[in-house]
């Protein structure tokens, strides 16, 4: 394609670098990403995603801004405290990047909607909270056959990973990792359990970062693997996962083969 001269000044930095290019920051601008929740790592997520360039970012969240979401959802400000969180994302990244289509879905993430919602993107980003929609969306992007790059913090601790198990590669899933969900009350959430705010910085960065590599298909993709990062050591694990042969979803014989276990 031919770049603007504003896009090759914006994208600069992308274009020297002989991994990225001009045919990299091309698969930018014509990636399609859907983020799963515009809170503390869709915050940064977003925004880096829209400053690369990624040219349409749809977002799926249903809550509004709250006084208590400032201290890690970088993406609003206490002026949108009150406003829908798709609404006050739109508005950052309108800012940061004004060539970026931005897709607002204001929506409760269910299996009945799911489907409709990930079949226009390329791959799909997750930043939610629980257990429960996590699951769903990696079962669906499992079924549909989309990149899924997965992120999840708690207190001081976060964790990432790249799951491609619907791309017939032998490549695990989330299932692999977490068979099902802990029971009710196991693991608390960020609400009860607090958040390092400048962790969801680094986590949802890292994530960015993720979801760039696969669009631009460059360096060692995280699919197949963990990183754990423990803000309090400083400590960084980088761990191998395998596919589970017995695993309900990408196993040899597999038992979910659509969405009807989940909640509409």
């Amino acid at each position: 394609m031919d770049f603007t001269e504003d896009q090759i000044q914006r994208y600069a930095r992308h274009i020297v670098l002989p991994e990225v290019g001009g045919i990299g920051q091309e698969k930018l601008l014509n990636a399609r990403v859907l983020v799963i929740g515009a809170g503390g790592l869709g915050a940064p997520l977003l925004m880096y995603l829209a400053a690369a360039g990624v040219g349409t970012l749809g977002v799926v969240d249903d809550d509004s801004v709250d006084l208590s979401n400032l201290q890690r959802q970088v993406i609003h400000g206490t002026g949108d405290i009150g406003m829908a969180k798709v609404e006050s994302a739109g508005r950052t990244v309108a800012e940061i990047n004004p060539e970026i289509s931005f897709v607002p879905h204001p929506v409760r993430l269910t299996a009945g909607k799911v489907d409709s919602l990930i079949d226009s993107y390329d791959l799909v980003a997750d930043g939610s909270d629980n257990f429960e929609t996590r699951f769903l969306v990696n079962d669906a992007c499992h079924l549909a056959g989309k990149t899924l790059v997965s992120a999840a913090i708690l207190r001081f601790e976060g964790q990432i990973a790249t799951f491609r198990s619907g791309r017939g590669q032998g490549d695990p899933c989330y299932r692999c990792l977490y068979r099902e969900a802990p029971p009710p009350g196991l693991v608390p959430s960020c609400s009860e359990g607090g958040v390092l705010g400048a962790l969801a910085g680094a986590v949802g960065s890292l994530q960015a970062i993720e979801v760039l590599k696969e669009i631009m298909g460059i360096g060692d993709s995280l699919a197949g693997w963990l990183i754990i990062y423990d803000a309090l050591s400083s400590d960084t694990q980088k761990m191998k996962l395998s596919r589970d042969p017995t695993c309900p979803l990408c196993g040899d014989t597999p038992s979910i083969t659509d969405l009807s276990a989940h909640a509409a």
